[in-house]
């Protein structure tokens, strides 16, 4: 029996050893350490929480983060979306409320900046699984819900804060009674997202508005020169971390990822196809403007023969063990791009994937994206495969108001969306109408509503196609500011409204 158990105990080792080697070697791909949560000497109810959440091993940036913070560092980390950069500082920042034996009535202890409202709803989940066995506070203030009642809850106390940039700037210069003078750690995520949506100055603002008696830890998957200003604004003497250096590609190893080329009118015809197609697959589906969410999300209930698991959102939400992401309407820029598709192929060994819907006239936007290292191909469509229901669904939305309404709605919003894209020089209405009749306002595009003829709709797009044709960007580059070398361009900053809805 000794000899038997020996055996055992020395299987065991080994495949503790193999399991290590494999965690370590992932290559310029690999985000696993061999290090475990376990090691951290955490207090008993942070890693009660962690164990729940079937955390056991720690990720690159989680294991050269984490020490620096728990014992006061200020830290610069880099690390792409994906990595574990949450967890990274969620879980010193517990620990710092925990070890300092925060209130309510002590007020805010720790403040998270990110940078859209769906990035921060992420992290106030995160942190409430965390908090679970603790009894600190946690709260979300965000651009588009009720400041009121946010305010009511920043007076009563709130320990943990995760914000948006402009409504926590709100607060703190006008919400009377919130307590922040006892800041003990400010937390800055995906800092570059947050300063090419041009809320530098509100920033600046924030910081100068905190104590200055502080630990402050700013993450970001980029190091741009701005990135650079605001670290040299917000941090002290800082502990630089890296778990991207020398990476060829700036989404996941085993992201699979595509784009179909499609004309205007066939493009719900495609979707539906395939999510039908992959109806055993949790799907994720990207849309540029709430109505659109809405119509289409009301579109597949009716047409809903099928079983799968679809969740169709305006631009970012967050879920768990997405297998395909789809992009029905395009991102802003290739960032937008990158931080969608990086929704799946999460974590070691996490496989996904990710397909991009295009018209011909925006195929230059492949161009872009290879220029910022996304290995995208062309998928080819197989019309034999495409589902017939074009004539069902023209009657269907013919047939019912409500449903008529919201496809005229979204079909609006669309026209509005794509009007007010950032890279004019590839999505914009007037530019169509070099091939189309009536700028954008084809049939071709009303098909793929569902519409049989032309809908009476009020539109405004402030320009002309001649205006246009004039500013037409030429090779080095566009009037936004966009080329090869500099693919995001200028953009416009806004705590972006977003929806999602889930079938």
């Amino acid at each position: 029996m000794k000899g038997e158990e020996a055996e055992a105990n020395a299987e065991g080792v080994e495949e503790e050893k193999k399991r290590k080697k494999k965690v370590k070697s992932g290559g310029e791909s690999g985000i696993m350490s061999t290090d475990s949560f376990g090691s951290l000497n955490l207090s008993a109810n942070t890693f009660k929480a962690i164990q729940e959440l079937n955390f056991q091993y720690m990720t690159q940036i989680q294991a050269r983060a984490i020490p620096s913070l728990l014992i006061g560092k200020d830290v610069l980390g880099a690390a792409r979306t994906g990595s574990g950069k949450t967890l990274a500082f969620l879980i010193p920042a517990l620990e710092l409320l925990y070890h300092t034996k925060f209130t309510p009535r002590n007020g805010t202890g720790v403040v998270v900046i990110c940078p859209t409202r769906e990035l921060a709803i992420q992290t106030y989940a995160v942190a409430k699984d965390l908090l679970k066995y603790h009894s600190h506070t946690v709260d979300l203030v965000i651009g588009g819900a009720a400041r009121r009642g946010e305010a009511e809850r920043l007076v009563k106390g709130v320990n943990l804060l995760v914000a948006t940039p402009c409504r926590l700037l709100d607060h703190l210069q006008n919400t009377k009674g919130f307590i922040y003078k006892n800041l003990k750690c400010l937390i800055i995520d995906e800092a570059d997202r947050i300063l090419e949506a041009n809320f530098e100055e509100e920033m600046k603002q924030i910081i100068k508005l905190l104590p200055k008696k502080r630990q402050t830890a700013l993450f970001s998957a980029t190091q741009t020169m701005k990135v650079q200003d605001l670290a040299r604004f917000s941090l002290k003497e800082h502990h630089l971390i890296d778990v991207d250096g020398g990476r060829t590609k700036v989404t996941n190893e085993g992201l699979k990822q595509g784009y179909f080329i499609v004309p205007s009118e066939e493009r719900f015809i495609l979707l539906y196809s395939f999510l039908v197609a992959t109806r055993s697959k949790k799907v994720m589906v990207f849309f540029s403007s709430c109505n659109s969410v809405k119509f289409h999300s009301d579109l597949l209930r009716y047409l809903r023969k099928e079983s799968y698991s679809v969740l169709m959102l305006l631009l970012v939400a967050w879920i768990t063990a997405v297998d395909v992401i789809v992009q029905f309407d395009p991102p802003d820029d290739p960032k937008e791009y990158i931080h969608r598709v990086c929704r799946t192929a999460r974590g070691e060994g996490g496989k996904g994937k990710a397909f991009l819907f295009l018209i011909p006239e925006e195929m230059q936007f492949i161009r872009y994206l290879k220029a910022e290292k996304v290995p995208v191909e062309e998928q080819q469509i197989n019309k034999n495969k495409l589902k017939n229901v074009q004539s069902q669904l023209e009657k269907m939305v013919e047939g019912n108001y409500y449903l008529r309404q919201a496809a005229k709605e979204a079909y609006k919003s669309y026209l509005l969306a794509y009007n007010s894209h950032s890279m004019k020089d590839i999505f914009n209405v007037h530019r169509l109408d070099l091939q189309l009749p009536k700028f954008f306002l084809d049939i071709a595009v009303a098909a793929s509503f569902c519409f049989s003829s032309l809908p009476k709709v009020n539109l405004n797009l402030n320009s002309s196609a001649s205006k246009f044709r004039k500013k037409m960007h030429k090779v080095g580059g566009s009037r936004n500011g966009f080329s090869e070398s500099n693919p995001y361009g200028m953009q416009k900053g806004r705590d972006e409204i977003r929806e999602f809805v889930k079938h």
